[in-house]
């Protein structure tokens, strides 16, 4: 029975979820995150069955200056293809049958179990968003920070700026502007944007018991499949702040990161802020150290906050760019160079 309790519902977790008067309660999801990326990525389907290819010009055609009686020899751009794949995030709820029935409300018991596993996707793909890797998670589709992960060597260490960090706690800190033409999601061509939540209704469950032909059971059954990729196709409209050492910041500054003036860097690395959406994203922690640090600068005007129409939330915004928590940047980071 190991198997069928840590995967499915069990009569604890019914009794856990009734109020006195044995109707579902009202969950507090403390687990939940706050993942704002999500909000602001937008998707395009993508060339492929399996991802998208994008053409980049690498190369301009050089011009000469002619002499009188003198010919010009003809030359041309160069490009480059990059493939960007995509990875099938699944998964399936069941729930015995005769347990959901238990409750006053089968549909409102789905239903929290049912939350609780689109929290589970939201953080995965926002943790894949910024850290997925290919090269050692194959199923899965490569990130942000595989990406750009060096300060030199390459084109696009141009637009890895240095929070002067050691060790193994850092954060970062990045600035994308979203958009068709600079960096998006991808759905595979022909494929439905977004979650998908399909109730399969009653289903006999086969080896109910985790084991070989272990007897059968009925349930509830919900599969949710989100399928999702990444690609930059210009690499200028993304900027990262790596190496910030959480542990050396200060809300003057005097040591650790300078948050504000590497935002400020950040930005002037962007060609055109306004090719596409852009925003700050960043932990919970490093939002709170960019508002210290601002107000110790005497430069609070910098930062301004509105609410969103229609929304309960506050929008912070540093220097009239959105500033996102992300909780997926939490994590741990090694220095990069």
């Amino acid at each position: 029975m190991a198997v069928l309790t840590a995967t499915n519902p069990t009569l604890l977790d019914l009794a856990k979820r009734l109020d006195p008067d044995n109707k579902i309660a009202t969950i507090v999801e403390i687990l939940n995150e706050t993942n704002e990326v999500l909000d602001d990525m937008s998707w395009q389907e993508g060339n492929l069955p399996t991802g998208h290819r994008t053409t980049i010009r690498s190369g301009l055609p050089t011009p000469t200056w002619r002499k009188l009686y003198q010919g010009v020899q003809p030359t041309k751009s160069t490009t480059v293809q990059v493939t960007d794949n995509t990875g099938m995030l699944e998964a399936y709820a069941e729930i015995d049958k005769a347990l959901a029935d238990l409750s006053s409300n089968t549909g409102a018991f789905r239903l929290s179990e049912d939350r609780a596993f689109i929290e589970g996707i939201s953080q995965e793909l926002a943790e894949t968003i910024f850290y997925g890797n290919e090269g050692t998670e194959p199923e899965a589709f490569t990130g942000l920070a595989p990406r750009f992960n060096a300060l030199t060597g390459s084109a696009n260490s141009d637009n890895v700026l240095d929070g002067g960090g050691s060790g193994s706690d850092n954060n970062s800190i990045w600035l994308v502007v979203w958009g068709p033409n600079t960096i998006h999601g991808i759905i595979p061509k022909g494929s439905t944007a977004g979650l998908q939540m399909t109730d399969k209704g009653v289903v006999t469950i086969e080896d109910a018991s985790g084991g070989s032909n272990t007897g059968r059971m009925e349930a509830y059954r919900t599969h949710y499949r989100f399928d999702a990729g990444l690609t930059v196709r210009d690499w200028r409209y993304v900027v990262r702040i790596a190496n910030i050492d959480k542990s050396a910041l200060a809300k003057a500054h005097g040591t650790g990161a300078d948050l504000p003036d590497l935002m400020f860097q950040a930005m002037r690395l962007i060609p055109n802020l306004n090719a596409g959406r852009p925003a700050f994203y960043m932990s919970r922690d490093l939002a709170s150290m960019v508002s210290r640090q601002t107000a110790v600068d005497g430069a609070s005007s910098f930062l301004t906050a509105e609410s969103n129409q229609g929304d309960a939330r506050w929008t912070e915004r540093f220097k009239g760019i959105p500033m996102r928590r992300c909780d997926a940047l939490s994590a741990d980071e090694a220095t990069i160079s």
